[in-house]
């Protein structure tokens, strides 16, 4: 359920009233509006992020959030009052007495802090969950592994099965429409009599197609233009359901161990959760968080994050969600309003300073080009 029916009825709503308050207001950009894709988006400034949800049909349905920032270039504060927002890193360095409603939850198997709201049930908080390491790992992973067939993206519409994007775009590659021999010998044997068309695009190199007239577009163009893939049982988005007919390849072992591991601290005791499909979805600068209901989370570098009630109507608490923290959204927690109202950036990249020097490498540079104004959510589920 996204947005209100009444547009003008939600503008007075509680929750509303805080994303104004924390939202940070900039120019008009009189040359292109930003883009928005569904009522839960609108402008989002540049970031750094990836992002992983994990969600069951039982009980446990955990929403897991991985957050990371990127170049800051605006004020901190930005003429908001800040002094409400919840700052779990700096709660646990502290290593004090919490505020009221604030508590720590102790789970079996699990080595790393975990807090919670008491008047939030299922609502969990992770800080600093993710080595570097582990979010290089999945920024890589879903820029070059993901995209893969027989996974299907949102471009596999358009141009059929893509083979090995990144790749093509780190070498300056361009996607040329051309003839397959295979459907050109398939049409002519073709006794229907009606005319059937088929599209063919493969990677050339740029040098090779000056003066010929193909339809092209360049490879890192197609990387801005990705914008979701789907691993495992793979995902009908016209139909809004799962087709267990389609060619799928099981979750990545890896991706499944991380998600099984993360999921402990929101599954009744016994239980584990079993990944059977995941979204990938891929965000540019133009995309921000507003209100919303649902299993989606897509969050990037430093930001405040809301988390109201079931009813745009409550109050909601606001907190600053870091590079590398994990948010598990369980139960009911699922059902509450939550959105991302504001986007930090500064004059360095000292926090960062980590992940990018993992990210220099001369394999990396392309990823870190792509990263620093983008953001990555990773979507797994347990289906049946």
């Amino acid at each position: 359920m996204y947005g209100a029916s009444d547009p003008t009825a939600a503008e007075r709503t509680a929750f509303r009233r805080a994303e104004k308050q924390y939202k940070l207001y900039k120019p008009l950009n009189l040359k292109g509006r930003s883009r928005s894709r569904s009522g839960s988006r609108s402008h989002f400034l540049p970031l750094l992020g990836v992002a992983i949800i994990i969600s069951s049909p039982k009980a446990p349905n955990l929403d897991i959030i991985q957050h990371c920032r990127s170049k800051p270039s605006d004020g901190e504060g930005g003429g908001a009052d800040l002094s409400a927002v919840v700052d779990f890193h700096a709660l646990l360095a502290a290593d004090g007495e919490l505020p009221a409603g604030i508590g720590r939850r102790d789970c079996a198997g699990f080595d790393r802090p975990v807090f919670c709201f008491l008047d939030r049930p299922g609502f969990y908080f992770i800080p600093g969950a993710l080595s570097t390491a582990e979010q290089c790992c999945w920024i890589r992973e879903s820029l070059k592994t993901f995209p893969q067939p027989p996974n299907r993206t949102n471009l596999t519409a358009i141009y059929g099965s893509i083979s090995d994007l990144l790749i093509a775009a780190e070498n300056q590659k361009i996607l040329v429409e051309a003839e397959n021999p295979d459907i050109q010998e398939r049409n002519e044997q073709n006794n229907c009599g009606g005319k059937m068309e088929y599209k063919y695009f493969k990677f050339v190199d740029s040098e090779s197609q000056k003066g010929e007239e193909h339809r092209s577009t360049a490879a890192t163009t197609l990387v801005r233009k990705l914008r979701w893939s789907t691993l495992g049982l793979q995902f009908d988005w016209s139909k809004r359901n799962y087709d267990v007919s389609l060619p799928h390849n099981k979750i990545p072992d890896a991706l499944a161990s991380l998600a099984k591991k993360m999921a402990i601290p929101a599954m009744p005791s016994g239980e584990e959760f079993k990944p059977e499909a995941a979204i990938v979805n891929y965000y540019g600068p133009s995309d921000m968080l507003g209100g919303h209901v649902g299993q989606n989370l897509f969050l990037g570098c430093k930001c405040i994050f809301l988390l109201g009630g079931k009813t745009r109507d409550e109050v909601p608490t606001a907190m600053f969600l870091r590079s590398g923290d994990i948010v598990l959204m369980a139960g009911e927690a699922r059902e509450r309003f939550h959105g991302v109202p504001r986007i930090f950036t500064e004059s360095d990249q000292q926090e960062i300073s980590a992940l990018i020097s993992q990210l220099s490498s001369g394999d990396d540079v392309f990823i870190l080009d792509y990263i620093k104004n983008s953001r990555i959510n990773i979507n797994v589920r347990q289906v049946y």
